[in-house]
C-alpha cells in the first residue's frame, strides 16, 4: 500500500469492482476503498499494455507517430494552462482514430490521454470560498433580474468552472454516458453466454479453469503477497486501521472480473467454443470471488 493514497478521478470502468458490490460499502473502511480502486486502475492499466503488446495488428507508423504527436500536443496544452475539456475531447478523437488506425488497440489512446488532461484546479478552495461570497454578496444587493444580477451569476459560474479540474469536468460529463450506456452495451454485446447445458463441460475444460484459477486464486494471492513483500521491504507501511485478512478480502474483489477479463478473452478466442469457456469461467470465479470477498471483509469488520 503506498504511504500517502489518494482516490483517482479515473472514469467508472476503473472502479466497477467496487460498483458492482455496493452493499460492502458499510464494511469498506475508507483506506480499503482506496486499495481496491488503486489496484483496479493498475489492473486496468495493465491489460491494455498486454492488449498493446499481444494484440495489436501490423504496426502503421505514420498514423502511430500521428497519434503521438496529439498526445504530445495535450501535453504541452496542458503546461500552457488550457482549461476547456472541449479542446481535449477534440484532440482525443483525432488520438484514438490515428491510434485505432495506426494498428495498435485503440484502448491504449485513452489512457494515454488521461496522463494529458489536467487534474489540477486553477483556483484554490480558500480563493473560490472569497471570491464566491464576494459575488453572492453583488447578486443579492442587486435588483432581481437586472444586468447585474446577471453578471454576478455569470462570475459565480466562470468561479465553479475554474475550482474544478479539467479531468474532473470531463469524468463528470462522461459518467452518465458510461454508466447508463456504453457499460449496459458492452455488458450486452459481450457477456452473453449459454450457461445452461454448458457448466458440466465448462468445469472440465482447461480454458474455463484456467480462467477461474487466475481469478479466484491467483488475484488474491498474487495481492496478497506483493503487499506483504512491500511492507517487509519498507516500501510501504501497512496502516493501523488494516489487517492482512482485509488486504486478503479486498484482493479476493479484486477477482471480479468482467470487463478487460472479457475483452481481453474476446480478443484472445475470437468466437467459438474457446470463448463460452473463458466466459464461463470468468462468471464462476467472479460469483465466488465476490462471496468470499464479502464474508471475509463481513467476519473482519
Amino acid at each position: 500500500m503506498p504511504k500517502r493514497a489518494g482516490v483517482s478521478p479515473w472514469p467508472p470502468t476503473s472502479r466497477l469492482r467496487l460498483a458492482r458490490s455496493p452493499y460492502l460499502a458499510a464494511v469498506f473502511q475508507y483506506l480499503l476503498k482506496v486499495f481496491v480502486t488503486a489496484l483496479a486502475i493498475v489492473d486496468d492499466i495493465l491489460s491494455v499494455l498486454v492488449i498493446a503488446l499481444f494484440y495489436s495488428e501490423k504496426i502503421e507508423v505514420f498514423s502511430l507517430i500521428a497519434g503521438l504527436a496529439g498526445v504530445a500536443l495535450c501535453f504541452g496544452a496542458n503546461l500552457l494552462v488550457v482549461r476547456k475539456p472541449v479542446f481535449y475531447a477534440a484532440i482525443g478523437i483525432f488520438v484514438w482514430c490515428a491510434v485505432l488506425k495506426s494498428g495498435v488497440h485503440a484502448t491504449v489512446a485513452g489512457v494515454l490521454l488521461s496522463f494529458t488532461i489536467p487534474a489540477r484546479t486553477y483556483v484554490d478552495r480558500e480563493r473560490f470560498l472569497q471570491r464566491g461570497r464576494r459575488v453572492l454578496d453583488q447578486f443579492e444587493a442587486a435588483r432581481a433580474n437586472s444586468a447585474e444580477a446577471h453578471a454576478a451569476i455569470h462570475t459565480l459560474e466562470a468561479q465553479c468552472e475554474l475550482v474544478q479540474s479539467p479531468l474532473h469536468r470531463i469524468e463528470h460529463n462522461l459518467h452518465p454516458w458510461v454508466s447508463f450506456l456504453v457499460m449496459p452495451l458492452f455488458a450486452f454485446a459481450n457477456a452473453g453466454v449459454g450457461i445452461l447445458g454448458n457448466i458440466l463441460p465448462a468445469i472440465r475444460h482447461p480454458a474455463s479453469i484456467g480462467v477461474a484459477l487466475g481469478l479466484f486464486i491467483g488475484k488474491p494471492v498474487g495481492i496478497w503477497m506483493f503487499a506483504w513483500l512491500s511492507v517487509r521491504t519498507r516500501l510501504a507501511t501497512l496502516p493501523s486501521e488494516l489487517s492482512w485478512g482485509k488486504i486478503f478480502g479486498g484482493g479476493c474483489l479484486c477477482g471480479i472480473g468482467f470487463t478487460m477479463a472479457l475483452f481481453i478473452a474476446t480478443l484472445a478466442f475470437g468466437e467459438g467454443a474457446l470463448l463460452d469457456m473463458s466466459k464461463i469461467g470468468i462468471l464462476g470465479a467472479s460469483l465466488l470471488a465476490g462471496i468470499c470477498g464479502s464474508l471475509l471483509l463481513f467476519r473482519e469488520s
